[in-house]
């Protein structure tokens, strides 16, 4: 009877009162986010030419056909959708090293307790991370501009600045070609043959074009306020007794900060490069204001080339395609930088990597 009473309690009733209360919750995330998923993935596989209903009768099922335009099949999808990766991989490779790097390092400036204003320039800082994307990019583009104010700056120093949103050519061939490694006209027999997925290895090599580093500059900029303030949430975490340890036993400034502070950094440098990750895979309000992918498909992603593919081009299943590869990419690389980021199990033996204050060694 005791047990009895104990499950009709109140406690006895909390797993209904709980669904009850998630219930919209759940409803609204049912209804606008896992419906639309389960809805595009099925046009992934069909051939919906965008009149009526996905789901009526006349709709065909492809299968796999629109992923395999993608992949296998020669043609202008491919090729296009071969440049938006090559594209978006220097993209990553080159903003979330850059953003995080200059959110650490903003962050160690704004937690200096002898710097006065930090109000000041926390707020200065972090300013372009909620100003609009769409204002940001337009501003740039006049800065950037042919008469810009960027290559006014340049010409009073004698450099003649390049056509920024019109320069399609890639940094690692006119760094290789000024290097005089390479003739950029002619380049290499070897690497202008079949490369993987229908580009050749000239190509895959490129490096980001002088347009995408241009956006890449603008999304560092925009981007690493917001970093900044989580690194600072962490710095603010590290307790003052462990830096004053490390002071007793004569560790350095850069000492502090290799051995110190950034291990004790770790969960928000793991959180910072995910959300980096995430990103800047999925970066699109500033393709479509600067550039819609020109000049030459170089500042083509495809996040971008997905909207083109389905509401330009009228290939929504493509389209569809291109987004579920997108987040297959995405999921693959945050679960990589997880493994590569995570806590090793096996203990290691600490040793001091500093020498004691008035050691002889």
């Amino acid at each position: 009877m005791a047990e009895a009473h104990r499950r009709s309690g109140i406690r006895g009733d909390e797993a209904a009162a709980g669904w009850l209360f998630v219930a919209p919750a759940v409803l609204i995330l049912g209804l606008f986010l896992v419906l639309p998923i389960g809805m595009a993935l099925w046009v992934s596989v069909s051939g919906w030419n965008g009149q009526g209903s996905p789901f009526a009768p006349g709709v065909p099922y492809v299968g796999a056909q629109n992923y395999a335009s993608l992949f296998v099949e020669d043609g202008l999808t491919r090729e296009n959708f071969m440049i938006s990766i090559r594209n978006n991989l220097y993209y990553v490779a080159v903003a979330v090293p850059a953003q995080t790097l200059l959110a650490l390092a903003l962050a160690l400036v704004v937690n200096q307790r002898f710097l006065k204003g930090t109000s000041f320039f926390r707020t200065a800082f972090y300013f372009p991370s909620v100003t609009s994307s769409v204002a940001i990019s337009v501003v740039f583009l006049f800065l950037f501009a042919n008469s810009g104010a960027v290559n006014a700056l340049l010409a009073a120093f004698g450099i003649s600045g390049p056509a920024w949103f019109a320069d399609p050519r890639g940094l690692l061939h006119l760094l290789l070609g000024g290097l005089g490694l390479v003739d950029v006209a002619n380049p290499p027999a070897a690497l202008t043959g079949g490369g993987p997925f229908g580009l050749s290895w000239w190509e895959w090599l490129a490096g980001p074009s002088v347009a995408m580093s241009t956006i890449i500059m603008l999304v560092v900029w925009t981007t690493s306020g917001t970093f900044m303030l989580i690194f600072l949430a962490a710095l603010q975490d590290v307790p003052v007794q462990v830096e004053e340890a490390s002071l007793i036993d004569g560790a350095n400034a850069w000492q502090r900060l290799r051995h110190v502070t950034l291990p004790m950094l770790k969960p928000a440098l793991f959180l910072v490069v995910t959300l980096g990750l995430i990103g800047t895979w999925q970066v699109f309000d500033q393709i479509y204001v600067m550039s819609q992918g020109k000049p030459a498909n170089t500042t083509l992603t495809p996040a971008y080339l997905s909207y083109r593919t389905a509401f330009s081009d009228f290939e929504y299943g493509v389209g569809a395609a291109i987004s579920f590869v997108l987040f297959l990419i995405i999921v693959v690389m945050t679960l990589l930088q997880r493994w590569i980021m995570r806590d090793r199990d096996e203990p290691r033996p600490r040793r001091r990597w500093w020498p004691r204050r008035g050691s002889t060694s």
